[in-house]
């Protein structure tokens, strides 16, 4: 092969690419701290006695499963402005459109977590005159918090890289400034390559992270 590598735009693009890693962990982490929080909502009206808040609960989770990220995020941009009378900004309806999709993923660990837990213990403290809500707290998420941290992980890393579907909006982030500086200086190998590296090194120590964290609650059982 007589390609020639050139590495030498990257050190001029260098900039562009950081602001596009910056935009990257902001959607990462926000969308990852709104679908924890919104899964666990979820999660507890799936486990409802109620059954209009359990019929809810499961007909979110199934909706925003079954249906392909790229479409949420292309409704959230064309089609729930219709709804609201107001456009989004490509970086919300992103949000929007990972932030649900990550919601119902998340609430389907919680519910295997907490249907991990033996009956009895839900039973047992229930005679003792503790709320539904209270075992739940004291007694349930504490117990299997550790068991999910290995989901919640993979959700997490699967959802670093679902971020790179924003660039079909025009979200400025990784992909879509990767994208942009091949076009511009026609080096796709090159760039494309720095890009692939970059997610790597962003979402690698976070990998590290969680496998040192699961060990460390293994050897403390």
């Amino acid at each position: 092969m007589d390609y020639q590598w050139d590495f030498g735009v990257m050190l001029t693009s260098l900039p562009v690419l950081l602001r596009g890693v910056g935009v990257m962990a902001q959607l990462w982490a926000g969308c990852f701290v709104a679908g924890l929080a919104a899964g666990l909502v979820v999660c507890l009206m799936r486990l409802s006695s109620h059954r209009l808040l359990a019929a809810i609960g499961t007909a979110w989770v199934e909706l925003f499963r079954n249906v392909p990220a790229l479409i949420q995020l292309i409704w959230a941009f064309y089609a729930f402005p219709v709804l609201i009378g107001a456009q989004l900004t490509p970086f919300a309806a992103a949000f929007l459109g990972i932030g649900l999709n990550t919601s119902a993923y998340c609430a389907e660990i919680y519910r295997a977590g907490i249907q991990s837990i033996e009956r009895g213990q839900w039973e047992g403290a229930q005679a003792l005159g503790m709320s539904r809500h209270l075992v739940l707290r004291r007694i349930i998420l504490p117990q299997v918090l550790h068991r999910m941290i290995p989901a919640f992980t993979n959700r997490g890393i699967e959802l670093a890289k679902v971020t790179s579907l924003a660039s079909v909006l025009s979200v400025h982030e990784l992909m879509y400034q990767g994208r942009l500086l091949s076009s511009t200086y026609y080096r796709p190998l090159e760039i494309l390559s720095t890009v692939a590296i970059a997610y790597f090194v962003v979402i690698y120590p976070f990998s590290f992270a969680s496998r040192r964290l699961e060990r460390r609650l293994d050897s403390r059982r």
